[in-house]
């Protein structure tokens, strides 16, 4: 839809020239997220605080426009892109770390805090930021908080929701509103806060975060393990967690995604390596030996080609830079990928790399698995050209089995990435009708007039 002369000119009177974007050059900048299917908005603005956005949702509640919460755009669900036109609502210049509380253990920040930064600044302090998603260099807090992000580390340390005191959010009628706490306990009316998290958007544009903070683990140890097949590091991994000790990450990369990673850097894998699980254990210097000493036991019981300890912090950085990198270089095996996240239960991941397994000979595409084993979330990619309509349609079929398969298991579709507008099919094979209808009634009740991220989640 076309924005109202007059909704541009009011846009223009609360962020001037210089952060009111209507140009076509400026607007396609901000049509797509890692999904790259591109919804071009109206309008891109930049606000600076939570007056600003109130001011914007109060402007589109009265004249009808849709608004879109954007932060770095590295979702991979179609999250934060402007469906139905409108303004995209882009909080990266709201950046301030407001405080790191080493008293408290808590951090209050705004939504366009690059993840990173935060890690830097709290580690700096002897303080610790568990979540880590693999697009931590470059996506803001705000992102993370609306998608629920994860990332390696979640294995011992859970995700985004389990570190957010509370928040200030803006709602679709321009009200502002704080839900949460600061402190370490609070019981006092409904849970909003965890409502908000994980929205993706679609609830209200979150403006302030106050988050928990640990204590740095004063030690860490980095496994590199190499497997001949990917059956055997899924049978390690069940081992490890099923022998009680719980490693801060366990990621594993199958032979697709160890290519991958190969353009990127050489691993140094021996020949005939099909598999590789990366290990990484904390906690004081005697808790780090003892559970290296375990795990090392128990992949080596499970038939490990070769167990490399990385030998400094920077070695162990690297291996991570690596791993992170794995998502971007797929494209190495086609022009398109279709990517999803679903999680089994971690004694179920043999049998659901059995099923990935045997998707790749039924249906003879490319296929690539890996991601954060140590809590059965697998990140798995169908890479095709769209252009075909062959492959679309093969690569439909093949994602309908493996959520279909993912269920039966007792899984879920989605660990981190959301529901956005790639995931938006398929809600309904995991949530009743039921559930959905009060789904929809909360967001009706939050956002009467549809204006807030709509055409996302249902």
């Amino acid at each position: 839809m076309a924005l109202r002369r007059g909704a541009l000119s009011a846009l223009k009177k609360i962020y001037g020239k210089d952060r009111l974007k209507t140009t076509m050059e400026d607007r396609v900048c901000y049509a797509y997220d890692a999904v790259n299917t591109k919804y071009t908005p109206d309008a891109v603005v930049f606000p600076k605080s939570a007056d600003e956005i109130s001011q914007t949702l109060t402007l589109a509640s009265k004249l009808g426009f849709p608004v879109v919460p954007r932060g770095s755009g590295t979702g991979t669900t179609g999250g934060s892109v402007a469906v139905e036109g409108g303004v995209v609502l882009v909080t990266t210049r709201m950046n301030q770390i407001l405080d790191i509380d080493t008293d408290n253990f808590t951090a209050e920040v705004e939504p366009g805090v690059i993840t990173g930064d935060l890690h830097r600044a709290v580690e700096a302090n002897g303080l610790f930021y568990p979540p880590d998603p693999s697009s931590s260099g470059v996506s803001t807090l705000g992102g993370n908080v609306a998608e629920c992000a994860g990332g390696p580390r979640a294995v011992k340390y859970g995700v985004t929701r389990d570190y957010v005191l509370g928040v200030e959010a803006v709602l679709a009628t321009g009200e502002i509103i704080r839900a949460g706490v600061k402190t370490a306990k609070g019981v006092v009316g409904y849970d909003l806060t965890r409502l908000l998290v994980g929205s993706e958007g679609t609830l209200g544009v979150i403006t302030r975060i106050w988050l928990k903070l640990l204590p740095l683990p004063a030690a860490t140890a980095t496994l590199k393990v190499s497997f001949t097949s990917m059956e055997a590091a899924a049978d390690a991994v069940t081992r490890i967690i099923a022998s009680g000790t719980l490693p801060r990450c366990v990621e594993y990369l199958d032979e697709a995604s160890i290519a991958c990673a190969q353009s990127i850097a050489d691993l140094g894998l021996p020949e005939g390596c099909r598999s590789i699980l990366l290990i990484e254990v904390d906690g004081s210097a005697s808790e780090v030996a003892a559970s290296l000493s375990k795990v090392v036991g128990i992949v080596e019981e499970s038939g490990a080609m070769a167990v490399e300890e990385a030998r400094n912090a920077d070695e162990a950085k690297h291996l991570w830079t690596v791993r992170k990198k794995v998502s971007p270089a797929l494209y190495l095996f086609g022009p398109d990928k279709i990517n999803e996240d679903i999680v089994v239960p971690r004694s179920a991941i043999p049998k659901m790399v059995k099923k990935i397994e045997a998707l790749k000979k039924d249906y003879g595409l490319p296929m690539v698995s890996f991601g954060h084993a140590g809590d059965g979330n697998i990140h798995f990619n169908v890479m095709i050209d769209k252009k075909d309509p062959a492959q679309k349609l093969r690569a439909e079929a093949v994602i309908n089995e493996l959520f279909d398969h993912t269920l039966a298991l007792g899984g879920t579709l989605s660990g981190e990435h959301g529901v956005g507008i790639t995931k938006r099919p398929y809600i309904g094979k995991e949530i009743g009708e039921k559930e959905l209808e009060l789904m929809r009634g909360i967001k009706k009740l939050f956002d009467p007039k549809g204006i807030l991220n709509p055409a996302k989640i249902f």
